[in-house]
């Protein structure tokens, strides 16, 4: 009784919630706390493991050529989403589904682990091709736990409080991240630009992934309908039928590839301060701890406000994230000598970060309480896919940089985002019970 206690207390401290009959409440209560943990471990492995910061630094270390460090990020990002309909396809095969998000960290400890032993006894080439596979196996693995996640969530966690779940995992991300800067900036700073420096990161990696399935393990989800498929590659691709068929869906996943803008822009805040700052490892590790800080301040706003209304929370982050980018480019050209204060990008990069927070906790609250049961399966892995091809056609607007100014492909990308303004209006309220 007195664990229980404890659980009931620490859930009521964070958690805004309605009164239920109290066995439901423990059951949600101590499943709220299990999400939380296991979010917060995989998000600090997350942040050790980070394609744009400690990744390229690690391909450094042991001497990769330079052309390899290139696909760090589309390997990361885009491997976790395209194969997501097989998955859910294999999933919904499945009455218990807390084992596919079991297995996806399982699968990325072992990723890490490989990955570590190959930063410690190979170097040049060979190493930077090995890394590259060992992070295309640790992002499909990544695909797995994208899928389960929202899928447990929805299962375990009422709507009114998913919103929190999400931005509480949010704000211990930026914790970590704060304390990943303060690393780089020690790290610079004695110089522990060593494979060996990387090889400890990456199985202090692995650990966590390893701890966080073993907390995952024990949350207590009731069994899913299934449904019996062929699981085949076109049986698969049947369910991309759902963007033809299914308009408000079809609604969303137009809105938010438009919020990629906020996702896509942010690099080049970082390249612009690297121009007009200075390129220091310090100033890296600043924008990381801006960054962090960012998630840990609003992720708790965030995830309240939408619990209330995700829809509301969309509009609202959006269209601060576009007009961050749109004073930014009115900046440059009015005054391009401010840009050089040590102050002004930080500034933006951060409220720019704070704005996509936003969007991230009110996109995957909106879509975990846009349907229920396996068809938010589908929901998950057809709007991810369609997210990872668009994240790629998207991506293409950077090779402009080599024509336009980085001001200019911040606008462009701050106007793909009002689009998606636009799109939010129109998109049904879904939070209410």
């Amino acid at each position: 009784m007195s664990g229980q206690s404890w659980v009931m207390k620490l859930y009521k401290w964070m958690v805004k919630t309605s009164e239920k009959d109290s066995e439901e409440k423990r059951s949600v209560a101590k499943n709220f706390l299990k999400l939380i943990s296991a979010q917060f471990l995989t998000n600090t492995g997350d942040a050790i493991v980070n394609p744009k910061v400690t990744l390229p630094w690690l391909m450094q270390s042991v001497g990769a050529p330079t052309f390899l460090v290139a696909w760090l990020v589309p390997i990361r990002e885009s491997g976790s989403l395209l194969p997501q309909l097989f998955i859910a396809s294999a999933m919904r095969r499945l009455a218990i589904r807390k084992w596919v998000w079991v297995s996806g960290s399982a699968v990325q400890a072992l990723s890490l682990l490989l990955m570590a032993l190959v930063a410690d006894s190979l170097d040049g080439l060979a190493a930077g091709v090995c890394i590259l596979l060992l992070l295309t196996l640790f992002s499909l693995a990544r695909g797995l736990n994208s899928v389960a996640t929202k899928d447990i969530l929805g299962k375990t966690i009422p709507k009114s409080e998913r919103g929190q779940v999400t931005g509480l995992s949010a704000s211990a991300a930026g914790l970590v991240t704060i304390g990943i800067a303060v690393m780089m900036a020690v790290s610079y700073l004695y110089d522990w630009h060593t494979s060996a420096y990387f090889v400890w990161g990456l199985v202090l990696g692995a650990v966590l992934w390893l701890l966080s399935a073993l907390i995952f393990s024990k949350v207590e989800e009731t069994k899913s309908d299934t449904e019996e498929s062929d699981f085949s590659f076109f049986d698969s691709l049947k369910q991309l039928a759902l963007l033809k068929t299914d308009k408000s869906f079809r609604h969303f996943v137009i809105t938010r590839a438009c919020f990629l803008g906020t996702a896509l822009s942010a690099p080049y805040y970082v390249v612009l301060a690297e121009d007009r700052i200075g390129n220091s490892v310090w100033v890296l590790a600043m924008f990381m701890g801006l960054s962090g800080l960012a998630g840990l301040l609003s992720g708790p706003f965030w995830g309240r406000f939408s619990d209330v209304s995700s829809r509301k929370v969309l509009i609202t982050a959006s269209t601060l994230g576009a007009m961050t980018g749109v004073f930014l480019f009115v900046i440059a050209q009015l005054a391009p000598s401010a840009l050089s204060s040590v102050w002004l990008l930080p500034l933006f990069y951060f409220l720019l970060t704070v704005f996509h927070q936003g969007i991230r906790v009110g996109r995957k609250t909106y879509l975990v309480d846009m349907a229920e049961g396996n068809k938010r399966t589908s929901y998950v892995a057809v709007g991810n896919t369609a997210i990872g091809v668009m994240l790629l056609i998207f991506s293409l607007i950077g090779i402009l940089g080599d024509v336009f100014s980085l001001e200019l492909l911040v606008l462009v990308y701050a106007l793909i985002t009002l689009i998606g303004v636009v799109m939010a209006i129109r998109l049904p309220d879904v939070s209410k019970s």
